[in-house]
């Protein structure tokens, strides 16, 4: 059963930011430590390939999710 590395996008970066925007939550199923606090998505995938681990994505909660627009058609 291979590992399972779970991350979410990080809350405070802009599109074209050039900041990591990823941060790893939680590593499952395998024997590895993080030293940094914030990703590349290329290094994430080079991690959980050598790793032979699957990378999930953790989903925004309801409070950070983008507004659906509002209705304008009156």
């Amino acid at each position: 059963m291979p590992g399972k590395i779970f991350y979410r996008e990080r809350r405070k970066t802009a599109e074209g930011e050039k900041k990591p925007r990823y941060r790893v939550v939680a590593v499952a199923g395998t024997d590895l430590k993080m030293y940094s606090n914030h990703l590349w998505m290329s290094e994430l995938k080079h991690i959980a390939q050598s790793e032979k681990a699957q990378l999930i994505c953790l989903p925004k909660g309801e409070k950070h999710a983008d507004p659906e627009p509002a209705d304008t058609s009156a």
